[in-house]
């Protein structure tokens, strides 16, 4: 009688107390259930007894695909820029009339720039896919408005450097005066799009899904851009005469320093994504860029006015700085792809902020 069907009553104790467990199964269903979640009287949420899991590791496996690029694109990268810093630099000697400077920065645009198209179309495997992207101009696309920048930028090099190469037998010739009058505007018109040429890489490693390259957007256009100035100017010291490369000093000075403040910026963003360029192999590449750019930019200052061993010693330095930096940072996207932590843990910040 006043029991459940299939539940035997429970016997109470002599001392009229409930029997062993009853209590406890009351107790239990008073408490409050912690692990859902339950509200206090005040309206704050109870803290769970079992501590917060600590991400260690995606199944043993990365989140995202690792790119498949290999060492042709941070050579591309290296190349583009250089081309890019000639070209402004060839530009600034034509204005000073410095004659030496300008041939060596007209040539050296166009060489870096074949070399860069070659390297990335190496990387592509069909060299037609380049064409294709011309077929459309999407503003909003990086990839598209830097082939239309490279389009652009591309005649300008090539006449300016081709007017320099001409033969003396034909500059006399209606085809020579036509190329020597072509020069000036060509060489001024690629010099304005050598910034975008420079950065223009930045940005489309920035938009990819890379956590180290998409993290540092803010910085990685200046490195860039002043990687490419540093290697321009490190390159003009070596093969100009020292009379006429003054220019090149200054040029170089101004974009390692850039470069390497920049850098640094970037290494001491918050987050976890800066901690892709300050280890591993990318934190080895990057430290040798960091040290040769600044031994190079020491020497050009002290010793490159009147010494031509220290001047090309200098401008050595700076070359293989801007290279090993380009491929410090490549291999920091790399890795911060390979590492699941880089994707899951910035994700769950953002969640909980």
């Amino acid at each position: 009688m006043g029991t459940s069907r299939g539940n035997p009553p429970l016997a109470e104790s002599p001392d009229g107390a409930a029997p062993d467990g009853a209590g406890a199964r009351t107790l239990d269903r008073d408490q409050p259930r912690r692990a859902r979640g339950r509200r206090d009287d005040d309206g704050s949420r109870e803290q769970t007894m079992v501590p917060r899991a600590e991400f260690r590791s995606y199944y043993g496996r990365p989140v995202l695909k690792p790119p498949v690029w290999e060492w042709k694109i941070p050579a591309y990268l290296f190349t583009g820029g250089l081309s890019a810093g000639s070209a402004v630099l060839a530009a600034g000697a034509d204005l000073t009339s410095r004659p030496a400077l300008r041939r060596m920065s007209r040539i050296n645009a166009l060489t870096t720039l074949l070399a860069s198209g070659y390297l990335l179309i190496a990387d592509l495997g069909r060299p037609e896919r380049f064409h294709h992207m011309l077929r459309v101009a999407k503003p909003t696309s990086p990839m598209s408005v830097g082939t239309w920048i490279l389009t652009m930028y591309g005649p300008g090099v090539g006449i300016a450097a081709v007017s320099e190469l001409l033969p003396a037998a034909v500059r006399h010739t209606m085809l020579g005066r036509l190329l020597d009058r072509l020069a000036r505007p060509a060489a001024v018109t690629s010099a304005v799009l050598a910034p975008a040429v420079a950065s223009y890489t930045a940005v489309l490693l920035s938009q990819t899904a890379a956590p180290a390259w998409h993290e540092a957007h803010p910085q990685l256009p200046f490195i860039f851009t002043g990687s490419a100035a540093a290697s321009a100017g490190g390159l003009a010291m070596v093969l100009t005469p020292m009379d006429e490369a003054a220019p090149a000093r200054m040029f170089a000075w101004y974009g390692g320093v850039s470069e390497l403040v920049a850098s640094k910026l970037m290494e001491q963003r918050p987050g976890l994504a800066s901690e892709a360029y300050t280890t591993g192999r990318a934190r080895q590449l990057r430290r040798w860029s960091q040290r040769l750019t600044a031994a190079g930019l020491a020497g050009a200052t002290l010793a490159g006015r009147r010494s031509r061993a220290a001047a090309v010693a200098s401008g050595l330095a700076l070359l293989a700085g801007s290279a090993l930096q380009r491929f410090g940072v490549f291999e920091a996207g790399v890795a911060s792809t390979k590492d699941p932590q880089y994707v899951v843990v910035p994700q769950r910040q953002r969640l909980e902020g």
